[in-house]
């Protein structure tokens, strides 16, 4: 077969100036050109004044509904948040079903942040927290913290360990657990993700003081074997834990040391002293006053202390740091000013007290005010009836239900 002769192709020259100009004319191409032109530079120019939307402007917000999948679009007006410029945070917190753990979520929802709860329900209520179940920024998830869990968080509030005697009392080998193997287990999952950690411990790691007030650097005087030892020891455990996580991994940590606290959505028959005062003043029934009423304690409302962990955790220093009202009130006077806001014909009925009772409590907040810039606010007598209305709604919806 007879080879052809390969010739190569002839290319096309570039198409001249002249030609150019003449495409661009045909057909009005070169109004569209400068039309188009026209339309980017208006945008440009008032670009920068569409940023600053006035805060009485209606503006367009995009939420998500992340149990149908759908967009829906609303218009958001009114005043710009204070917040505006902060950056939204997604923080964990154990035992938020909780007393103290539900007011916490309510302030960092409040505020603009992520909340995940995690909470077995132990202690916590769900009626603690039903009425987030509709927001998009909470989530509720039901574990025991005692086995691990993976999330990816920016801070971690760790507040899980029933906190009553009636409670803690009831399995002491678990609570000593969730002490120790919760406490590990978020510490852990805070070095994992290089999230900050914030432990609630209390002021039962002083036990039965020598020291009154309690400074943050007495070391305490505790029974390691009593009845309560499952939660004195357990906690401060759990500050060791803590702080060998931060010095040996580089954790960033908080401590918290938490002294009585009353308010709304405290379980009705915890053990606790105003609960329990409380609750039976109501129910016309005897105060019980363990021993003969003279051991004093100090009694902090819960927006005090929710306040107090806010600025913990946002503040620059590890702690430990004494979260509590240093107003001190005897077993017997707090019976008193019960029965002054709810029934001033009010019993008290006394009992044996019971093993490793405290004798004194009042925490020395002196630390808190100087690197904190914080302290409680809120008196008994003023904060005492904002407790004393959610128990009666309680009580009474209880009373109902059994058809009393």
């Amino acid at each position: 077969m007879p080879a052809t002769q390969y010739s190569p192709k002839t290319l096309k020259h570039p198409r001249s100036l002249p030609r150019s100009i003449n495409y661009l004319f045909r057909e009005q191409r070169l109004l569209f050109v400068l039309v188009g032109v026209l339309i980017g530079s208006t945008f440009f120019i008032l670009q920068p004044s569409l940023s600053r939307v006035g805060p009485s402007e209606a503006r367009p917000a995009v939420t998500s509904s992340l149990s149908s999948g759908i967009f829906q679009r609303r218009t958001v007006s009114g005043r710009v948040p204070a917040d505006l410029g902060r950056r939204r945070l997604r923080i964990v917190v154990t035992g938020g079903a909780g007393f103290v753990g539900s007011h916490l979520v309510d302030k960092l929802i409040t505020r603009g942040d992520e909340v995940i709860v995690i909470d077995n329900f132990f202690t916590g209520r769900k009626d603690n927290l039903v009425h987030l179940f509709g927001n998009p920024r909470f989530e509720l998830i039901r574990h025991d913290v005692v086995e691990p869990i993976l999330l990816e968080v920016d801070q971690i509030y760790h507040l899980a360990c029933p906190a009553s005697p009636v409670h803690y009392k009831y399995n002491p080998v678990k609570t000593y657990k969730t002490n120790v193997m919760g406490t590990l287990n978020m510490l852990g999952l805070a070095k994992r993700v290089g999230a900050r950690f914030l432990l609630t411990s209390t002021s039962e790691v002083y036990g039965d003081p020598l020291e009154h007030p309690q400074k943050e650097t007495y070391w305490g005087n505790v029974n390691p074997i009593g009845e309560r030892s499952c939660y004195d020891e357990g906690k401060r455990t759990a500050e060791t834990l803590t702080m060998d996580y931060h010095r040996g991994a580089g954790v960033e940590v908080r401590i918290a040391r938490i002294f009585n606290t009353y308010g709304p959505r405290m379980c009705l028959d915890d053990g606790r002293v105003v609960s329990n005062f409380v609750a039976q003043a109501i129910r016309k029934q005897p105060m019980t006053v363990y021993g003969d009423g003279k051991q004093t304690r100090s009694f902090q409302y819960v927006s005090d202390l929710v306040e107090g962990l806010v600025a913990l955790m946002e503040g620059v220093h590890v702690g430990p740091f004494n979260l509590g009202n240093p107003g001190e009130f005897t077993m017997l006077e707090l019976a008193e000013v019960v029965k002054a806001v709810i029934d001033p014909s009010a019993t008290i009925e006394f009992r044996p007290n019971t093993a490793d009772d405290p004798h004194k409590r009042k925490p020395d907040i002196a630390r808190a005010k100087e690197l904190l810039n914080w302290e409680p606010k809120i008196s008994l007598k003023d904060g005492l009836p904002l407790m004393v209305s959610d128990f009666r709604n309680r009580i009474l919806n209880e009373d109902e239900g059994k058809g009393l």
